[in-house]
């Protein structure tokens, strides 16, 4: 009988950018300071290679080998990184991205597309364990997330604190991009939140 397969989503810890609603794609920002019990237990760590999941990564998982994959990171919003909807909302092209995001690129970034097939290159590469945790974006995560429940992936929620559990009959049903079998989220930090 195959043995489960469990994907265990984290969203890196908020940055001072991610308080104040900025894209921050492929910006290297840092992470604010946050209290949670760490895991000495699990060895290895999977995630993009942008600092703010490194760090994440290594306040949670403190024993842990940290494997970074630039495929993983977070979508990317060229010109308007770091800007907000304010700053952004009366740019025609903006107003169309936010309508067909999966179609449509912020100039010199990517669209949705674009990063879901970057993200499936990542995930090509995760080491065949029966279970896996990953330190990720909010993109990347909603995305999984959506593929793994055949939803849209405007409707799903990537909590920063959060802990996406997502499990499949076995690791080849993850592979072959069936409907995952379970999902639950579980808070990781002291105070449930980050």
């Amino acid at each position: 009988m195959d043995q489960p397969f469990v994907l265990r989503l984290i969203r890196h810890a908020p940055t001072r950018g991610n308080q104040q609603k900025r894209y921050i794609g492929w910006t290297d920002e840092s992470i604010l300071p946050f209290q949670a019990e760490p895991d000495l237990g699990l060895e290895k760590v999977i995630g993009s290679d942008l600092k703010r999941c490194r760090q994440t990564a290594a306040m949670l998982f403190p024993n842990a080998v940290y494997l970074a994959n630039r495929d993983l990171r977070e979508c990317h919003f060229g010109e308007w990184e770091m800007k907000t909807y304010e700053q952004l909302k009366e740019i025609q092209l903006y107003r169309n991205w936010i309508d067909e995001p999966w179609n449509i690129r912020p100039p010199g970034g990517e669209s949705l597309a674009d990063m879901a097939e970057r993200v499936e290159q990542g995930i090509r590469k995760l080491p065949n364990d029966s279970e896996v945790t990953l330190v990720l974006h909010g993109g990347p995560i909603r995305y999984l997330i959506a593929q793994a429940m055949g939803e849209r992936f405007q409707d799903q929620i990537a909590l920063h604190g959060g802990c996406h559990i997502l499990t499949w009959q076995s690791r080849r049903a993850f592979e072959e991009r069936e409907l995952c079998t379970s999902f639950s989220v579980e808070p990781l930090t002291v105070n449930g939140t980050m």
